[in-house]
């Protein structure tokens, strides 16, 4: 896999996620990169290129940001096609984004590779940063940023509901030493926050 691949899926994810505002965009899918490459260094596991190109490409078939599930993959298949990339390496890219959503619940993942992509994405997940993709996302989807009754009342999910169904969970959920102990300074942080929000909900002065 050369180093111009590389720049081409660049090309490619700034031009599809350069303007989301769902906290899916170019800094994420960076951050997703660069802390995939740290945990397989330390892991001393992984193929790197295998790794940086699935990291790089991985939102780009997201449900979360298509009509369909189809619609994503279409988009995603028509860039391979449209790629220098070989069958074998396509092949395995697609393992992993196919396997790592949080929404697949798929716990056997199918590479090292795989696992070290998911536990990036997952630790941009939390922390600082996850608690603000998280309410970027709920408010561009419409979700209240909390009601004690909602789930009482409707179906729709409040962004502080997504904490106790996803977040709080992610730390448990990690593959490699590297992340775990990363996410441990991330899931402090979230626990503190949601304290504080409760205090300034209630109004406890």
């Amino acid at each position: 896999m050369n180093k111009s691949l590389i720049e081409e899926a660049e090309i490619f994810v700034k031009s599809r996620l350069g303007n989301d505002i769902t906290g899916h965009d170019w800094f994420h899918i960076d951050r997703v990169r660069k802390m995939a490459i740290h945990i397989a260094c330390e892991e001393h596991k992984g193929h790197l290129p295998t790794i940086e190109l699935a990291a790089l490409l991985h939102d780009i078939p997201d449900r979360k940001l298509h009509e369909s599930k189809a619609d994503g993959w279409r988009i995603m298949n028509d860039w391979f096609l449209h790629s220098n990339m070989d069958n074998e390496t396509v092949d395995k890219i697609t393992a992993i984004i196919d396997s790592i959503s949080f929404s697949k619940g798929q716990i056997a993942l199918p590479s090292i590779e795989a696992k070290i992509v998911q536990d990036a994405d997952r630790l941009d997940a939390i922390g600082a940063i996850g608690v603000a993709r998280t309410f970027a996302y709920g408010g561009s989807v419409g979700n209240p940023i909390y009601h004690p009754d909602l789930d009482t009342i409707e179906a729709k999910q409040s962004t502080i509901q997504h904490f106790y169904d996803k977040l709080l969970k992610i730390a448990d959920q990690l593959h490699t030493n590297t992340a775990k102990e990363l996410a441990k300074k991330r899931h402090q942080y979230m626990q503190e926050f949601l304290q504080q929000f409760y205090i300034e909900w209630d109004v406890r002065l």
